[in-house]
């Protein structure tokens, strides 16, 4: 009898560890938002595939009202980010800081992710927390590339931000005055921007070159007066 009785647990233990691991082996498989924005941030396309064809809404948000595709785009996951456009995705989607994934284009300089994203036709208009466009935080940061392919979109290269700047402007205040600077200044004047701009202290951007000693950009600027 007492032989039964330990039988019989050890039986039922068994069923109960079975039933527990299939449970859990169901849970970690079952589709959900978190593993999609997860997997877009990692760039795991193939989770990011699976999640979408199981049913999870592309354009689903985490707790900053970040979707996927901006995930992608803030983590330059190309890949990812076209199994995202394929599947829908809104590329002018933004979160609670007015981030969207073309905006952050800008602010990583990713020439490829602005590939990627241009056939989805992002509005060029939307502007970030700091009421700017793209090609502001770009030439802040001293994107090169990023700007001359940038400009070729058509994109307003006299654009004036909340702070009262333009992308040369920030160039400029912003900037070092080193060489990729100097590219972006040319890049801009090329692309018809008003060097005569000026900020909200009405200071135009040769002005605050010759202030920061940036020969070469003042001198620039200078022959385009």
């Amino acid at each position: 009898m007492k032989r039964r009785l330990v039988i019989l647990f050890a039986v039922l233990a068994a069923a109960l560890s079975i039933t527990v691991v299939t449970l859990q082996e169901e849970k970690t498989t079952m589709p959900s938002a978190e593993t999609l924005l997860s997997a877009s941030a990692s760039g795991d396309t193939a989770t990011v595939r699976r999640e979408l064809a199981a049913g999870v809404p592309v354009d689903v948000r985490d707790d900053h009202r970040r979707t996927p595709l901006l995930l992608a785009a803030l983590n330059d996951h190309v890949d990812t980010a076209k199994a995202l456009l394929d599947a829908g995705a809104d590329v002018d989607a933004q979160d609670d800081r007015n981030d969207s994934p073309w905006l952050v284009t800008g602010v990583t300089g990713s020439v490829a992710m602005l590939e990627a994203l241009l056939p989805a036709e992002p509005d060029m208009n939307l502007r970030n927390r700091f009421g700017g466009i793209s090609v502001i935080p770009a030439s802040e940061r001293g994107h090169v590339d990023y700007v001359r392919r940038v400009v070729q979109t058509g994109i307003n290269v006299n654009h004036v931000n909340d702070l009262g700047w333009t992308a040369m402007l920030e160039a400029v205040i912003l900037g070092d005055g080193s060489r990729p600077y100097v590219e972006i200044v040319g890049i801009l004047l090329d692309a018809g921007a008003d060097p005569a701009i000026a900020d909200k202290d009405g200071v135009t951007p040769l002005r605050h070159a010759k202030q920061r000693g940036y020969a070469e950009i003042a001198e620039l600027l200078d022959s385009r007066a």
